[in-house]
């Protein structure tokens, strides 16, 4: 009878926990499909890198679904991990680093899924030999992918070098842009011992130095040439810059700030004319570190040309007790909101031209949920700005004008790619994988095994996110 009993005891323990296991399988299909379902309203597939996923390799532990720092680009369903928000991937791959059986790799969108990008080859050479593209400009995100890149390139061009001669007053090598890809490009010149220059048309650290305080701007460690690798699985805005800072301060790095590069033409003895406001290089090699963002776009609104309409914030804590709109739907416009509405005294809106917020990483998205929950900010869906005054802005929100009071005025519309430099120095552009090179050690995947049907909406151009 005891034993029985014990059995019972087991068999009912056994079966609690079986059914607690296949309800919380079951939640979580549940939130894959809604994902999946979310993903449809406004995907079109993976932009850029993403993960493929060998189905057959895949043991179905789930842990590349809880890795991946954008939130639910990937969920199980039917036991199997799938992209459900491939829109949402940035090409991080710690989802590929995490996979204990190596079931997924990283592949690049289909053909069609590229905007208006450089040909690029496998070692991010342009159309114009030696002329090469490190970082964003390129097509994929991520500062780390921009670091690697920079190294990358200079490697290449290293390796040419030792069949080729020293040319008196010609550099090795010409980085333009000191973000990211320019100055990994610069550390790993220094460290191969080529006679380089770097010409910045701002400040070093490209787009980094504008983002906003404390914004997160790393989620992976990264390997810079001679300093090796950062241990540091997260770095703010304000790490990073302290890094830059203390390269700088290097004897020897070579950079020239307030240099904007107005032409680059190539000699008939294959040498490059770099050509600037005030001066002139000659280089055999060339490396674009520019970033693709350009000029920020305007939205050709009367009045945007006050002084109270910006488009960069880059310290929040500057603004208080003012009445301020925020334009835009992207990670930058609802990280400045938020931002501003931290500070005292500021009522902060937050206008968006579409209907709900589709394009931001999931933890901005949790944070402006909060704040609109709490009151802090006021969000506009379906609203565009028709005037800025003085003292005020027109809004259209939903087919009616809406008058606001308004103090300062930010717009983060994207910007303009600098494709017409581009084309004035004769580099080719074409709609195609983005980022051609890591589709050449990955292989091609059109179509990946692994992703929901119907996630992948029919196609258009997507810009990549920084």
């Amino acid at each position: 009878m005891d034993t029985l009993i014990t059995m019972g005891i087991v068999t009912a323990a056994m079966l609690f926990f079986v059914g607690n296991y296949v309800r919380n399988l079951l939640a979580k299909e549940v939130v894959a499909r809604q994902a999946a379902e979310k993903g449809m309203l406004f995907s079109e597939g993976p932009r850029g890198l993403h993960p493929r996923i060998d189905t057959g390799d895949c043991i179905g532990c789930g842990t590349c679904t809880a890795v991946c720092p954008e939130g639910d680009v990937l969920a199980m369903v039917d036991g199997k991990p799938a992209i459900v928000n491939g829109h949402s991937c940035i090409g991080h791959g710690i989802c590929a680093e995490a996979c204990p059986v190596g079931a997924i790799t990283l592949v690049m969108a289909s053909p069609g899924v590229g905007a208006d990008l450089p040909y690029l080859t496998s070692e991010y050479e342009t159309s114009i030999q030696n002329l090469f593209i490190a970082g964003e400009l390129g097509g994929l995100a991520l500062i780390k992918n921009a670091i690697n890149q920079g190294r990358e390139c200079v490697d290449t061009i290293a390796g040419r070098l030792a069949t080729r001669s020293v040319i008196p007053n010609v550099y090795d090598v010409l980085i333009v842009g000191a973000g990211p890809a320019g100055i990994s490009a610069s550390l790993r010149a220094i460290e191969k011992g080529l006679h380089y220059l770097t010409v910045e048309q701002d400040e070093p650290g490209g787009a980094v130095a504008k983002f906003p305080r404390q914004k997160l701007v790393m989620t992976s460690p990264v390997e810079l040439p001679l300093y090796g690798r950062f241990k540091k699985t997260e770095l703010t805005k304000e790490h990073l810059l302290a890094f830059w800072d203390m390269v700088l301060n290097r004897a020897d790095f070579n950079v020239w700030t307030d240099s904007r590069v107005e032409d680059i033409r190539k000699g008939p003895d294959g040498i490059f004319i770099v050509v600037t406001a005030t001066n002139q290089y000659r280089a055999q090699s060339v490396v674009l570190a520019i970033g693709r963002s350009g000029n920020p776009k305007k939205l050709g609104v009367k009045g945007e040309e006050l002084p109270k309409v910006m488009y960069r914030l880059t310290s929040a804590d500057q603004y208080t007790n003012n009445r301020i709109l925020v334009v835009g739907g992207g990670d930058s416009a609802v990280e400045a909101a938020m931002g501003l509405a931290q500070q005292s005294g500021n009522q902060v809106t937050l206008s968006y031209r579409k209907e709900r917020f589709f394009r931001i990483n999931e933890r901005n998205a949790n944070r402006i949920e909060e704040s609109m929950n709490g009151r802090k900010i006021s969000v506009l869906f379906n609203s565009v700005p028709v005037e800025f005054t003085r003292e005020s802005v027109v809004l259209n929100v939903r087919g009616r004008l809406r008058k606001l009071a308004n103090d300062y005025t930010w717009i983060f519309a994207g910007g303009d790619p600098p494709n017409a430099f581009l084309k004035k120095i004769g580099v080719e552009l074409s709609v195609r994988d983005m980022i051609h090179s890591q589709e050449h050690r990955a292989g091609r995947a059109n179509d990946p095994p692994g992703m929901v049907s119907g996630v992948r909406s029919r196609s258009s151009a997507r810009t990549p996110h920084l």
